[in-house]
């Protein structure tokens, strides 16, 4: 997985972290120390964010980050997906 890919889906996953727990971008930023364009270029993917600020948000949060091996789909997998 490049750099690019993980950072979107980190913010995809951050973003759907914040909205299950009923907070707007500007509570989070609040909650984290951080400003809500902070908030919303994680969300977004942007390759500007710092991992101080992944922490500050995760923590806002009660999450934490666990590294796992990146897993290719099989074969059938991919079949599945693409219908």
């Amino acid at each position: 997985m490049d750099a690019e890919t993980l950072l979107s889906t980190l913010g995809t996953q951050l973003r759907a972290a914040r909205q299950s727990r009923g907070l707007t971008q500007a509570q989070l930023a609040e909650r984290a120390g951080l400003t809500r364009l902070k908030i919303g270029q994680a969300e977004a993917g942007a390759g500007t964010v710092s991992a101080a600020a992944y922490a500050k948000m995760a923590a806002a949060m009660d999450l934490g980050f666990h590294l796992l091996p990146v897993r290719r789909p099989t074969l059938d997998e991919l079949e599945d997906f693409l219908g």
